[in-house]
């Protein structure tokens, strides 16, 4: 056995959150500290010391293996949470509203600039590890479960599963293209944390008919529950989207399972920054003038919102673009977090629309600024 600060990771050079909360007398602490599943610090850990930073996102940089995770190695993970989080405590207990009746507008934001609305969750089957430790037993049990659970929906939420072992490269491609698919294992993030063992064995996606409501399976989290249109009717996404995952929830449950649920963190999944609701509300909104502006980030922070490229997390913004969503998961309910995308997108879209008539947009930013 080597001293810990032989075994050290050197983060001098790193940005994201696990570095900047990790010492060497964490480390030592918890160097010997093993879940019951036999998952490591290390492991844990792997992803953040792999990829120092990201240029568009400030990434967690650690996962969990499995459920108890996060209490093993709460000594790393609660700073991480609370740093991610925006002062998240260890007291603190998470909220949820599912309820799409509380959602005030969101059913006609301008679709010429909101090309696409999308809301997403991930959610964990209890007694299975995580993907970046899950046994090729344990992926294929979760892909049972989920595939008979998802194969009693009904109504305009019916539809089947389509396996990756069945699929053709060109159709993988396609639905990739058509941002249905997750892409395939080339992201740094999912390579160094172990969760492309085996692929694409054991994974696959199932949609409606209608491609607006989608489940992925096996990815980053057990399942990804999308539903997604074009165009800018949130509301309808949302519905959509909380009908379906109580449902799956609903077989879930009758099949004798149930997701990773605690009072403190909320839903349990693979990456701390998905913790809580695990939702993402985002629309592909083109706003090339507001994107330009100077305090263009600063405006996003105000309005606890974050921009990728319109291809995912590593990518960059085409014609002026954007992946815009809500940059919170914990701490505030699901409800509160679509109504920050819905305000949020609209002020954008008012800003943009005076940039085009060559008005200033300063007092507008200045007001959020002081909010």
């Amino acid at each position: 056995m080597y001293p810990a600060e032989d075994e050290y990771p050197n983060l001098c050079n790193h940005n994201n959150h696990m570095a900047n909360c990790l010492t060497l007398d964490m480390y030592e602490r918890l160097k010997s500290a093993v879940t019951p599943n036999g998952f490591t610090i290390d492991e844990c850990i792997q992803t953040g010391v792999d990829n120092p930073g990201h240029p568009f996102i400030m990434t967690v940089g650690c996962v969990a293996g499995d459920e108890e995770s996060y209490e093993t190695f709460a000594e790393l993970f609660d700073p991480v949470i609370e740093a991610r989080h925006n002062g998240y405590l260890k007291t603190d207990l998470h909220k949820t509203d599912l309820d799409p009746t509380h959602i005030q507008g969101g059913d006609n934001l301008d679709p010429k600039y909101v090309l696409s609305t999308r809301v997403r969750t991930g959610r964990s089957i209890r007694g299975f590890c995580l993907p970046p430790h899950c046994s090729r037993a344990e992926r294929r049990e979760v892909e049972r479960i989920a595939c008979s659970a998802l194969d009693d929906l009904t109504g305009d939420l019916k539809g089947r599963y389509y396996s990756l072992d069945d699929m053709s490269n060109e159709d993988q491609e396609k639905l990739i293209a058509d941002h249905f698919l997750f892409d395939k294992p080339v992201s740094p993030l999912l390579l160094s944390s172990r969760m492309a063992r085996d692929w694409p064995d054991a994974r696959g996606i199932w949609h409606n008919s209608d491609k607006n409501f989608l489940v992925w399976v096996n990815e980053e989290d057990h399942l990804r529950v999308i539903s997604m249109q074009k165009g800018g009717n949130m509301k309808e996404v949302f519905t959509r989207w909380s009908e379906g995952l109580s449902e799956i929830e609903q077989n879930i449950q009758a099949n004798g399972h149930e997701f990773m649920w605690n009072e403190h963190l909320g839903f349990i999944l693979t990456c701390p920054s998905n913790l809580g609701t695990g939702v993402r509300a985002g629309v592909h909104l083109k706003i090339p003038l507001v994107s330009r502006h100077p305090q263009f980030e600063t405006l996003l922070k105000k309005l606890r919102l974050q921009k990728r490229g319109t291809g995912g997390v590593d990518t960059a913004a085409t014609g002026g673009t954007y992946d815009i969503s809500n940059a919170d998961r914990l701490g505030f309910s699901e409800v509160e977090l679509v109504q920050m995308v819905i305000d949020g997108v609209e002020l954008l879209i008012q800003c943009e629309k005076k940039l085009e008539r060559r008005e200033s947009v300063d007092s507008i930013i200045a007001n959020q600024a002081q909010k």
